[in-house]
């Protein structure tokens, strides 16, 4: 895969909000990696901010609205990882900007 492939599905990604922050997934650093295979299948490793996070299902229907979008993407299978574990320390300059957190 490209590394312009790549951009374009962090870009598309970029739109996802998480509705509790109100900043975007890429940003927040909740994206660990994004791939396409040969079959168009894009697969999206990610965490959550929390186990518990009640926007999950909606998070995930969302990037894969997002990918599809793209007319190189035919599937989206998205993967939530747990380790390494999400912190403050993986959101962009923005997103601590944005939320106040040093």
């Amino acid at each position: 895969m490209s590394q312009e492939m790549k951009d374009s599905m962090m870009g598309a990604i970029e739109n996802v909000i998480d509705p509790e922050l109100g900043i975007d997934i890429v940003n927040l650093g909740l994206v660990y990696d994004v791939e396409l295979d040969e079959d168009g299948t894009a697969k999206v490793t990610m965490t959550l901010t929390s186990m518990g996070c009640p926007m999950g299902p909606q998070i995930v229907g969302n990037i894969k609205q997002e990918l599809m979008e793209l007319p190189e993407v035919k599937d989206v299978d998205v993967n939530i990882v747990w380790n390494p574990p999400w912190s403050k320390d993986n959101m962009s300059r923005y997103a601590k900007m944005a939320l106040g957190v040093r």
